[in-house]
């Protein structure tokens, strides 16, 4: 899968979709090959990989990421065996991170301990890589200062305004959805990011759009939004987005060239 190109034909990225959590994970394929969406499909779970790794091979434009989900830490021994002999066959990792909202206070150590296995098992091995970090912005970004980790995308961040310039400092990027857009504390967010360090995701299927479960073609209601406050027309604003999500992948290519 790692050695699979992209298509050329379309600009428009989904970097952040749980395609596995859809009620016809095969119908949501199809519908992206369809819509020609290059899509990375995260998972929760190693063994959630592990299950849909030979599923997503066929699909054109669709890369599998390893995750480890912090709210879903679970049957840890397995898991973090699934991980080691699952990390070389995908060049995309995601969702990974620290959750400490109230569902994470009592598992909040246990995290920290998860993702630093993560950290330390990829430090030397340039990968994609989708963060979630609510109410852990601080201590993530720290962790992947410690270990070099960069550039990363902080998916869906909701955090203090101020940290921005730091995590952008440290060489990360962040990931737009359609639910952020419509929201004033994710209006502020957006207007606080330089446009070099943007990417579009939906988080499927977590949200509606029309009163429909959104989809990866729904990205381009955030390239419409960030064209209209860009003053960019929509081509050139899909671009730039595209032009981001290819300079993180430069280190995974020069890697595999070596």
């Amino acid at each position: 899968m790692k050695n699979q190109e992209y298509s050329k034909k379309s600009l428009i990225v989904d970097s952040h979709c749980h395609i596995d959590l859809y009620k016809n994970p095969h119908k949501t394929c199809e519908a992206i090959v369809r819509d020609n969406i290059k899509t990375i499909a995260v998972t929760n779970l190693p063994s959630h990989f592990e299950i849909g790794y030979p599923h997503i091979l066929k699909y054109k434009n669709i890369r599998l990421a390893l995750g480890f989900h912090p709210l879903h830490i679970q049957d840890l021994e397995n898991e973090i065996k699934i991980f080691e002999r699952s990390l070389d066959k995908t060049s995309y990792i995601g969702e990974i991170g620290l959750d400490f909202t109230k569902k994470g206070q009592e598992s909040k150590e246990l995290q920290i301990n998860v993702f630093d296995f993560i950290l330390n098992k990829m430090s030397s091995n340039p990968k994609f890589i989708t963060i979630h970090s609510r109410r852990a912005e601080r201590v993530v970004l720290e962790m992947l200062d410690k270990y070099k980790m960069y550039p990363c995308i902080f998916h869906w961040y909701t955090g203090p305004l101020s940290l921005i310039d730091e995590i952008i400092k440290s060489g990360h990027y962040f990931s737009i959805n359609p639910s952020m857009v419509v929201s004033i504390n994710g209006i502020k967010i957006i207007n606080r990011i330089p446009k070099e360090r943007i990417l579009t995701e939906t988080d499927g299927p977590f949200g509606k759009v029309n009163d429909e479960v959104i989809l990866p073609r729904d990205v381009r209601i955030v390239i419409k939004y960030l064209s209209e406050i860009w003053g960019t027309p929509f081509e050139e604003t899909e671009r730039i987005i595209y032009s981001n999500f290819s300079e993180l992948l430069k280190p995974i290519k020069k890697m595999r060239s070596l």
